[in-house]
């Protein structure tokens, strides 16, 4: 707010509160350097209670991050003084009538001679007194200004940040601020494998590790993209989120890239769930799908769902040729690099 009282604009791109954004691409100036005539002193106080990196590096002086730190800073700011008063001209040269017929006349004769008009005051505060009075009433309202909105500004800046929410009647125009989804922790990942025989299961914690170099990868198979349901019903993995989560959606990498890889989320009630083999995700509730030819699969989950155990879910993958890092031969194949869950 201080800035604002000083430059007339917002000190940030973007035009908020009726005020117009500094120019784009020339970042945050102080405000000397915007408006001509502002003190120097007050320039920079503006730029440290902005906490502005960079900005007040020159005098090492630190930022004002609080009311009580900005309070000190005005205390510390030497008294400004007040601009030397403009030269006034002396009232311009009154004429003075005569009344007609008394010219020369002696006074004798009853006649008297007009009176010189009066000069004017000067207005109100153009003294020299009164001009120092205005400026430091200026800087004790612009000082308690900033000190008394600290915290308004510090929660409509709060707010700018995460972007501005939607008030009740308010039209939706499309350029509502997003949602910013958190990742989510992974405490454990098992492979699922209710025929009885698994790929690789000892694999499994590497798909969440936070190494892309590592990976669980499945055995080479003979049909595909989809896998065959005489082989195969499907092969994936179950993690553990630690407890039960709002989960959004998740992001698999892939290993393979190729005609496409199908792959769907499940949320299960254990790492070890008792299913059918016939049907293994019988009894589970489906949370989305995706189909990606590329290096990931991003699924967004439908709706609204809460888990704490999610199945990686795999029915079909691309042909790819022999691969030396996995020891896995040629054929319809997929392996899993880094699994992210997103709330």
């Amino acid at each position: 707010l201080l800035y604002a009282a000083l430059t007339q604009r917002w000190p940030y791109e973007t035009d908020a509160y009726g005020l117009s954004g500094l120019p784009k691409g020339v970042g945050l100036i102080a405000p000397d350097q915007v408006r001509a005539g502002v003190h120097r002193g007050l320039s920079e106080l503006a730029m440290r209670a902005l906490v502005n990196d960079g900005a007040t590096a020159s005098r090492q002086d630190q930022p004002c991050t609080t009311p009580e730190e900005l309070a000190k800073a005005v205390a510390a700011m030497p008294r400004i003084r007040p601009p030397e008063p403009a030269f006034t001209p002396s009232p311009a040269y009154q004429r003075t009538t005569y009344q007609q017929g008394l010219y020369g006349q002696s006074s004798a004769r009853g006649g008297t001679a007009p009176a010189a008009a009066p000069v004017p005051p000067p207005p109100p505060l153009q003294s020299r007194t009164g001009k120092a009075l205005k400026w430091t009433v200026s800087a004790l309202l612009i000082a308690a200004l900033g000190l008394g909105s600290w915290q308004l500004a510090d929660t409509l800046l709060k707010d700018e940040k995460t972007g501005p929410s939607k008030s009740t009647g308010e039209k939706d125009d499309g350029k509502a601020g997003k949602v910013v989804s958190k990742p989510l922790k992974i405490e454990d990942a098992v492979e699922f494998y209710p025929d009885g025989i698994d790929q690789h299961k000892d694999e499994a914690p590497r798909t969440h590790d936070g190494d892309p170099s590592t990976f669980w990868h499945t055995s080479s198979f003979n049909d595909g993209p989809e896998l065959a349901p005489s082989v195969k019903k499907g092969v994936g993995l179950i993690y553990d989120l630690g407890s039960e989560q709002k989960l959004g959606g998740a992001s698999i990498g892939l290993r393979f890239k190729g005609s496409f890889t199908a792959v769907s989320l499940y949320k299960t009630d254990s790492l070890t769930p008792s299913v059918s083999a016939s049907d293994p995700v019988a009894g589970f509730k489906k949370l989305g799908s995706v189909k990606s030819t590329g290096a990931s699969a991003d699924i967004k989950v439908n709706g609204e769902a809460k888990a704490r155990y999610v199945l990686v879910w795999i029915t079909a993958m691309p042909y790819s040729p022999h691969d030396a890092a996995s020891y896995s031969n040629a054929g319809y194949k997929q392996a899993i690099t880094e699994v992210k869950f997103t709330g």
